[in-house]
């Protein structure tokens, strides 16, 4: 992946991470880091970054990034010919992949807005891989997803007076 990709995805997620439910734009990305770090980095600059008109910026720069997008500064290179960042053996790493894995997923299901929501739900919660493996477990028992559609589904009034009419 090429540094501007880079930048460019680091927007999307951040924007998603923060809430928006779309890509923070790099105006955004510049005002966000001159009031949450107090140092400034010019629209522009990102833009050229980027469109890959500066296919490299000065480590000061590399660092505020990295910095700001909380992801290490040697992230923020061209990667290699074939390179490939897949194997991780981190439990810790392992988890933050998995986060980014269910906001990409949200991402391509944005016009999903239930699937687009879930896959977010899941990504902000403390313990992602536990709400996969809860739903794994979900769904090797037999009419137990069904179920649990059908009672969340229904309202919470009618939830409490079914409960008292039994």
């Amino acid at each position: 992946m090429r540094l501007g990709e880079k930048i460019r995805y680091l927007r999307e997620v951040e924007g998603t991470l923060r809430g928006l439910n779309r890509e923070l734009s790099q105006l955004e990305v510049a005002r966000s880091i001159q009031k949450e770090l107090g140092k400034s980095i010019s629209q522009s600059y990102l833009s050229q970054i980027e469109s890959g008109a500066r296919p490299h910026m000065t480590n000061s720069t590399r660092m505020l990034l990295a910095r700001f997008f909380k992801v290490h500064p040697g992230y923020l290179v061209d990667d290699p010919e074939g390179f490939q960042n897949e194997l991780i053996s981190d439990v810790g790493a392992l988890e933050d992949k998995l986060d980014l894995w269910l906001v990409g997923g949200a991402e391509r299901f944005g016009r999903d807005s239930d699937l687009h929501h879930a896959l977010l739900t899941v990504a902000r919660h403390e313990d992602s891989r536990m709400c996969i493996l809860l739903l794994g477990t979900i769904l090797e028992n037999p009419g137990l997803a069904e179920r649990l559609m059908e009672v969340l589904k229904t309202p919470p009034a009618a939830r409490t007076k079914a409960r008292k009419r039994s």
